[in-house]
């Protein structure tokens, strides 16, 4: 054989192997070709990475898409990206600070006001192992973006979802749940000493729990409640790790994390699979790993804690308790 074309042929071969390594690690593509036209998706965080390709595939399904993001100049230009190359014109940019009961309550009366039914609402938004700031309203950023924010969203947009059923909320976790512990006493880390990786994965367990207590008071009510790991993914969630600015990382890990790691592309796939799959239209309040339905960590599965976080989150953002209705279902929590 020509050496030249043994050459090509084993560049090629090992390229070709690699691109379907990484597919399987990363986990491929949704797997469901459903459609979403006449349904409205809400979206938090769309404005990149997870979120934006997430806002992207469900427009290019035909949904209306409503991407609520911090940063109105980028929600802008990624929605205009979006309505252009999908030529969905039913995108539109909504500033929402998740820092800020003032921002999401302003956020939710809007599309209360405005909107005829919101079919899915995708709790995307997050922040990772920042510094030890704190949120507009005094809390822990990361418990307060990651859970409060989207605890809060949630309910004051439940009962527009309640009347849109069937519908899905899907929650962005994240396998360091396992990791996390829920400190009653000290969720917002007032009495010790502030550890950034410690807050990022009770944040993330207080997102499986809130997954778990919310399906269970919505039994009955054809809104189902799922949360998912999409992986380990290559967006702006990591720039706090320092990782990205590492030589060794970049040099002698490169590779490897090419191999493992997702683009947003991929790391948006799980998070379409649970808004479209015809076959969890009867699945809630279960924890995902990519498209693989598995059980969380122990930690996660006490309902007792889940009450109690539930209970003091509605004190700490101001909701009110619902009251049950007569099919043992639950009315939208109030703001006080």
């Amino acid at each position: 054989m020509n050496k030249y074309l043994l050459t090509f042929s084993v560049v090629g071969t090992t390229v070709g192997a690699a691109v379907l390594v990484k597919d399987y690690a990363t986990g491929g593509t949704c797997p469901s070709k459903a459609k979403i036209t006449g349904k409205t998706v809400v979206i938090t965080g769309a404005n990149a990475g997870i979120g934006k390709e997430t806002a992207w595939e469900l427009a290019r399904r035909g949904g209306r898409i409503i991407m609520g993001c911090r940063d109105m100049e980028k929600c802008e230009a990624a929605a205009k990206e979006i309505r252009r190359d999908t030529l969905n014109h039913n995108v539109c940019a909504r500033h929402l600070d998740l820092a800020s009961m003032k921002s999401i309550s302003n956020f939710a009366k809007k599309i209360n006001e405005e909107e005829e039914r919101v079919d899915i609402l995708i709790n995307n938004a997050g922040v990772m192992r920042c510094p030890h700031w704190t949120t507009e309203d005094g809390f822990e950023m990361q418990f307060g973006v990651n859970h409060l924010g989207h605890f809060l969203l949630t309910n004051l947009l439940l009962e527009k979802i309640n009347s849109s059923a069937p519908s899905r909320i899907i929650n962005i976790a994240s396998l360091v749940h396992i990791a996390g512990q829920i400190d009653l006493e000290d969720l917002n880390w007032e009495r010790k000493k502030y550890d950034t990786k410690a807050a990022y994965c009770q944040s993330k367990l207080a997102n499986v729990m809130f997954t778990k207590e919310l399906a269970r008071r919505l039994q009955g009510t054809g809104v189902t409640v799922n949360c998912v790991h999409p992986g380990v993914v290559a967006t702006e969630l990591g720039r706090h790790t320092g990782m990205h600015k590492s030589a060794f990382s970049s040099t002698i890990l490169g590779p490897m994390f090419y191999m493992l790691v997702k683009t947003p592309t991929q790391g948006a796939q799980p998070s379409v699979f649970l808004s479209v799959a015809e076959e969890l239209k009867d699945i809630s309040g279960k924890y995902f790993d990519t498209f693989t339905l598995k059980s969380p960590a122990a930690q996660a599965e006490d309902a007792d804690v889940a009450k109690r976080l539930w209970q003091m989150s509605a004190e700490l953002v101001g909701l009110s308790e619902p009251t049950p209705n007569p099919t043992g279902a639950t009315h939208q929590m109030k703001e006080r």
